[in-house]
């Protein structure tokens, strides 16, 4: 059987998010947020006030690289690092009121990189492809 990349399933994949996540950027550089820093967003918006370890997991991100964008956005004063009750060793993030506020600035942005990724996708398709989507997830656990 012959292997043809551009009709790999895992190419056509990685290709659209590539394609996805470019676009995204796109809206998100006029606010100075890179992609990685708007999921850290995204999930703190979710559940603020988490261990920098479960932020890590959330974000399928290594300890390292998840301490490299918080750096940069604590830099940028829209998050702060606290020692847990209890625990000094565990850091939880929170946003500060400038990360609350980029919540209705961004969401929109984001909203419209996706609105036209999906143009003519009826609501029945988008919901089929994350399904399928999501269901190769769970077979690759």
């Amino acid at each position: 059987m012959d292997f043809v990349l551009d009709k790999s399933l895992g190419h056509i994949i990685s290709r659209t998010s590539h394609k996805l996540k470019s676009d995204l950027a796109k809206g998100l550089s006029a606010y100075d947020v890179t992609t990685e820093q708007w999921a850290l967003l995204t999930r703190l918006w979710e559940h603020d006030g988490i261990s920098q370890r479960e932020l890590s997991e959330r974000l399928f991100k290594d300890q390292p690289t998840t301490t490299r964008i918080l750096d940069k956005v604590e830099q940028k004063g829209l998050v702060v690092r606290r020692a847990a009750p209890g625990d000094r060793r565990c850091s939880l993030v929170c946003l500060t009121a400038a990360g609350e506020q980029l919540k209705e600035i961004l969401v929109p942005v984001a909203q419209k990189s996706l609105d036209r990724a999906l143009k003519g996708f009826s609501l029945q398709e988008q919901e089929q492809l994350r399904g399928l989507l999501d269901r190769i997830w769970r077979n690759l656990d």
